[in-house]
């Protein structure tokens, strides 16, 4: 029986949908200067008007055009977000190549969006409204207009970043029409939700917009998993349609999840087993000795898990027209994120020699058959018995930002040199707390807890609870920044792009370490000396831009950004191998590109082609799974190749389409003190292949749009040095890998039907991973432990609009 649980914030949405209403096109109404402007359209549009194809994206600091802009950026706009009803910012990056993600180490798995691009961790370079946003939440998509993919380091953009670039989520913003549009869905895992866009105009100059979300339900594949979310965005905006308009906008989620700590990839292909076990023991396994991986529903955490996250903003922005072409911005804003929650990972499972014997006695311990005889008459026996070892994670969380953006646009000539100029000033203040967890004084969590059966785990074990011990990490960032940037149209075919960033940042950090001592035992509390970080960062960008016609650019650009100690959650550490202190050199990036990019077919489908070179320089790196143990080892270094496609190929036709191929190495140093030397060696987890494909047709005739999608991920390889297969110990026989080294490629077939039964209703089914396929999403660094990627499930959506 078909059963909603919904909050009764989205309950209360669906009651708007029996206003009456007229579909009409929404949009904001331009500027004086459209050049000086660039902001993003906001439409509700007829289904024959819709295009994946974005012109620009939000930032001021981007003053051309996409087809003038010397730099990779992908638009995921919310049309395309629809018709795949992405839900999350992870769901949405399937449209783009190049992006894979991350587990994280140390209870940190499924902490936010764990994204990784080109090779490059990119979990602290996301963006709202081009303010940064280190909240913990998995990012729900629901009040975005457009998603921004702008590859290639960000320092004269954003100030410290990676090495990759950055993603930038576009909120939804009132504007000068009415509309009211809402959507309900059902699926597999009992998966319920239901979204809200409400826009209402108070006059000629004023409207009101209202986005709701309300989720609940399981993933497909997943054992005892559970999603469980509402959100809330409110806004309005005053003086539409003239020279002075102010913007005043809000954003909040809650979120109550059963957190994922992973399966053990114990039995996959490319594992590997730890060094205990002696190299005949390993011989086995690869020779297929009875040894099945587990099942990837298997959850091995305890019905006492739990994640709870809260997160609120609140956005000011002003815009006023000081003269025809010139343009004052400012954008304050203040967010506050909450997470608290306890975790079960896994680490090895325990494999002993016992579990195997030397030409055993059948009689006493009967063998289990095997598909392949293994080497040495080794047998493995009673495999059912192994077990894994449980680590449980609880953490808390709290991240704040205050900010404050002034920038200034404009568009006028020198001469016969037309500028689009703009520069600006940025004062920013960060903190993240981080409170410690720990069991009461002198208690310790039963074997039955901290061990579980391999294929068989029981989450209804009950474990000791965890409480905040008093000890805490509090770090805080002052950033102050000035930039500026120009393109200079030298004629109507030579472009110059320019853009420069200084900034000034203070990190500090104070601490509290607890450690239970005395008789009875209690935590007692000391005071860590208060760390201090500060200089200067100067990054910059530049390219070169040629138009062969009006319609098509070719490119070539560089530019550098830097991450110092600290830089990604401001705990500074004072043990010189601690990968945040402060003594060590700033990570410095580049990237080398060249491009080009044309719009087609009466600019309604864009096709673009880049060759890039992205180097991370100093480079901070933990040796396998220890984060006590940091090296600065040098470069590591993506070269690749990324085409896209994306727009209006023929009348109702839609594609987004693209290919990335790179190769990720690094190029200079060791992974470990000590260690064979690593050059060469591939950068971890990073596929040499990833495409992706959405593709939709709308017969006309019939109200009928079909819908379909393929993204393909290459071999990923954990490799710390230039043997696959791990270093072996002659004297011990030894294998030095533990757990995975290589993580087979896979590809997603997705599909989707929509039936338009009236103008205002719509019917839509989707369906994901049609054909099942069983695979690896993301693996932690260690690779003792993986995510298993979403089995195949069916979403069928009603789409309202008035």
């Amino acid at each position: 029986m078909l059963k909603f649980r919904l909050t009764p914030l989205a309950a209360a949405a669906l009651v708007v949908y029996a206003v009456p209403g007229f579909a009409q096109e929404a949009s904001e109404t331009p500027a004086t200067n459209e050049r000086a402007v660039a902001l993003p359209q906001v439409k509700v549009e007829d289904k024959a008007e819709q295009t994946y194809k974005a012109e620009t994206v939000s930032s001021p600091k981007f003053t051309e055009p996409l087809v003038n802009t010397p730099q990779t950026i992908t638009v995921i706009k919310k049309e395309l977000l629809q018709e795949r009803v992405a839900t999350t910012l992870t769901e949405a990056l399937r449209n783009t190549p190049g992006i894979t993600l991350q587990q994280g180490e140390n209870g940190n798995s499924t902490s936010g969006d764990a994204i990784s691009m080109r090779g490059f961790d990119t979990q602290n370079s996301i963006f709202i409204d081009n303010v940064r946003d280190l909240g913990t939440a998995v990012r729900d998509v629901f009040n975005v207009e457009q998603i921004e993919v702008v590859k290639g380091p960000s320092g004269a953009d954003n100030g410290r970043g990676a090495t990759a670039g950055y993603i930038n989520l576009s909120s939804k913003l009132p504007s000068a029409e009415d509309f009211k549009a809402g959507t309900v869905s059902y699926g597999s895992e009992d998966r319920r939700r239901v979204t809200a866009d409400l826009n209402q105009t108070l006059g000629e100059k004023t409207a009101v917009r209202l986005n709701l979300m309300g989720q609940d339900g399981g993933v497909a594949g997943r054992d005892f998993i559970e999603r469980k979310s509402w959100g809330i965005a409110p806004s309005v905006a005053f003086g539409l349609g003239t020279e002075t308009r102010f913007y005043l906008f809000s954003q909040h989620v809650r979120q109550d999840n059963t957190p994922d700590g992973g399966v053990t990839t114990l039995g996959l292909p490319g594992y590997r087993y730890p060094n205990s076990v002696p190299q005949p023991i390993q011989q086995v396994v690869d020779a297929g000795g009875g040894l099945a991986a587990p099942d990837s529903k298997n959850y091995y955490g305890f019905a006492q898990d739990f994640e709870d996250i809260k997160a609120n903003m609140l956005t000011a922005k002003f815009e006023h027209d000081l003269a025809p072409g010139f343009v004052v911005r400012n954008t304050a804003r203040y967010g506050k994120s909450e997470q608290e929650r306890v975790l079960t990972g896994i680490n090895a499972a325990t494999i002993t020699n016992g579990a195997f014997g030397q030409n055993a006695d059948p009689a006493a311990n009967p063998p289990r058959p095997e598909p392949t005889p293994p080497p040495n008459g080794l047998t493995l026996r009673n495999p059912e018995d192994m077990t894994v070892t449980r680590s449980i994670q609880a953490t808390g969380r709290v991240n704040e930002i205050m900010t404050n953006q002034t920038n200034l646009t404009g568009t006028f000539k020198t001469g016969i040199v037309e500028h689009s100029l703009g520069g600006g000033v940025e004062f920013i203040y960060e903190r993240q707390y981080t409170p410690s967890y720990g069991l009461a004084p002198g208690t310790t969590q039963p074997t039955e807890v901290t061990t579980a059966n391999l294929y068989n785990p029981d989450r209804n074990v009950t474990r000791l609870d965890y409480a905040k011990t008093g000890g805490y990490t509090d770090g805080q960032t002052i950033t102050t920044a000035a930039y500026l940037f120009d393109t200079l149209h030298i004629t109507d075919r030579w472009l110059i792009n320019g853009s420069l960033r200084w900034e000034r940042y203070e990190t500090e950090t104070e601490a509290v370490t607890a450690a239970a001592s005395g008789t009875p035992p209690a935590y007692v509390l000391t005071a860590v000396p208060r760390i201090e970080a500060a200089d200067n960062l100067l990054s910059w960008k530049a390219g070169v831009l040629f138009k062969p016609t009006s319609i098509s650019s070719v490119y070539a650009s560089y530019a550098n950004s830097y991450q110092p100690p600290g830089g990604a959650n401001f705990s500074l550490s004072a043990t010189a191998t601690n990968i945040a202190n402060p003594n060590l050199d700033p990570q410095e990036a580049e990237n080398y590109e060249l491009g080009t990019k044309w719009d087609l077919f009466g600019g309604r489908l864009a096709a673009t082609a880049a060759v890039f070179q992205s180097t991370n320089k100093n480079e901070l790196a933990r040796a396998g799974d220890n984060p006590d143990i940091v090296i600065q080892y040098g470069k590591r270094e993506t070269k690749g190749v990324e085409l896209a496609l994306v727009g209006e190929v023929l009348p109702n036709w839609n594609v987004s389409a693209g290919i990335t191929k790179q190769k990720a190495e690094i190029t200079q140093g060791t992974t470990t003190p000590g260690a064979t030397q690593s050059d060469g060696a591939g950068a971890r987890f990073t596929p040499e292949w990833n495409a992706t494909l959405w593709t939709t047709y709308r017969l006309v005739p019939y109200k009928l749009t079909f819908g379909a999608g393929v993204q393909y991920v290459d071999d990923m390889v954990r490799q710390e040095n230039n043997n696959p297969n791990g270093t072996v110990n002659a004297a011990s026989g030894q294998v030095g890998y533990t757990g995975i080294y290589k993580v087979s490629s896979y590809t997603l077939v997705d599909a989707m039907v929509t039936y338009e039964a009236t103008k205002n209703l719509s019917v839509q089914l989707n369906g994901y991973n049609l054909f099942d396929e069983d695979y690896v999403a993301a693996v932690n660094n260690g690779g003792s432990r993986y995510l298993p990627g979403t089995a195949r499930s069916y979403l069928v959506s009603l789409n309202v609009k008035f």
